[in-house]
């Protein structure tokens, strides 16, 4: 297998796997129990970022791949999950679930909860379905990180698949009250655009 096969394999799986953490935040994000964690965070309507002109959007939404691609694999994934606990029920709503004999569920924000263990655990898991072997993921770095006044995280990992270049993979998770933002920049180990990452990261901003 040639070095561009190479990469388009580990490109497609990668973009599907970058789409699986935003399945695995609104997994965090989501649960009906006690307790209204979601409280103590603050509205957003949005996230933006500046994508660096070296990227052009893919076929999937909210993905941008590097224009060379398939030589250049490196991508960037956007996406947010949004919990609905900001729906307002009628007064015909709530007594309809009230007559049926159910609650109007609390939404619960468990991501500020996550930990290095439980991100590389998850991951791991979700990666080595997806390829068929175990692939190493492996958290390189876990910080919590706010920007404009929004708790969230900056993840760092590493995978390889057999016969693939080692990926490299930075998550950018924000929280707000009703929403989870998370930016993915993956790039294979050959891939010079750590620059453009850098740059393109530091242009983050959440808001209303």
């Amino acid at each position: 297998m040639n070095k561009s096969m190479i990469r388009k394999t580990g490109f497609m799986l990668g973009v599907g796997l970058a789409i699986f953490i935003t399945v695995l935040a609104g997994f965090l994000c989501v649960d009906a129990i006690d307790t209204f964690a979601g409280d103590d965070l603050k509205e957003a309507n949005f996230c933006s970022f500046v994508v660096p002109p070296e990227f052009v959007p893919g076929e999937t939404k909210g993905l941008f791949i590097n224009k060379n691609h398939p030589m250049e694999s490196s991508s960037i994934m956007y996406s947010h999950y949004d919990n609905g606990a900001d729906v307002v029920l009628t007064n015909r709503e709530k007594a309809a679930l009230e007559e049926a004999g159910q609650v109007q569920p609390k939404v619960t924000d468990e991501s500020g909860n996550l930990t290095k263990d439980i991100y590389q655990e998850t991951i791991s898991a979700a990666y080595n379905s997806e390829y068929g072997e175990d692939v190493g993921y492996t958290v390189k770095s876990f910080n919590r990180i706010t920007v404009d006044g929004y708790p969230g995280y900056k993840i760092e990992g590493t995978f390889k698949a057999t016969d693939e270049e080692t990926v490299h993979q930075t998550v950018y998770m924000l929280l707000s009250k009703y929403r989870t933002f998370t930016i993915t920049y993956q790039r294979a180990e050959d891939d010079d655009c750590e620059e453009f990452f850098e740059q393109s990261a530091a242009t983050i901003h959440v808001g209303t």
